[in-house]
């Protein structure tokens, strides 16, 4: 099961941006409530049966891209020692896991029209996720509370105490001061 879902995808970057860079070569981009409608898995009747194909071919193109990015993402994972494909039952590392399974994909697919490496931020947060997979695959980088890697579910080390030095005064020596 791929890290992100095609819901997740339509909110971020969005149908739009993916219409865009996946569309087929030769093809004339796909329109963004086709896309939508694709990806979300919603009735297509309303257009023609060319440009489902189209929209199919497109969404192949982004399932491709979400899986390299997802075995990138486990390559990274496993150097720790993760059992991979990771179980996102825990939110937290869910959503980390599907923006890094985003930034990778988003690259993959635009990585043509990039124009300028420096300041785009589809390569910024390709970079990002790049260097925190990094820091987590060398024990740098936690995934999390629910972390399995972290030495114990959430609430294994939550019991907290104090200490501190016995009184200096008694209430019996203080009592003057009342």
């Amino acid at each position: 099961m791929p890290y992100i879902s095609h819901a997740e995808l339509a909110e971020r970057p969005g149908a739009r941006e993916l219409a865009q860079v996946a569309t087929p070569d030769g093809k004339s981009v796909i329109a963004d409530d086709l896309m939508d409608a694709t990806l979300r898995g919603l009735d297509r009747g309303a257009w023609s049966a060319e440009d489902i194909t189209d929209a199919d071919a497109a969404l192949r193109r982004i399932d491709d891209a979400v899986s390299e990015a997802d075995a990138v993402i486990d390559g990274y994972l496993a150097k720790r020692g993760y059992a991979v494909p990771m179980d996102l039952t825990a939110a937290s590392t869910r959503k980390l896991i599907a923006g890094w399974s985003r930034a990778i994909a988003r690259y993959l697919l635009q990585k043509d029209g990039i124009s300028d490496e420096k300041t785009s931020p589809i390569a910024r947060d390709y970079r990002d996720a790049q260097r925190l997979l990094q820091a987590t695959a060398e024990g740098k980088f936690s995934l999390g509370a629910d972390d399995p890697q972290a030495g114990g579910s959430a609430g294994a080390n939550t019991d907290v105490r104090f200490s501190f030095p016995d009184p200096v005064f008694s209430r019996r020596q203080l009592g003057a001061f009342r």
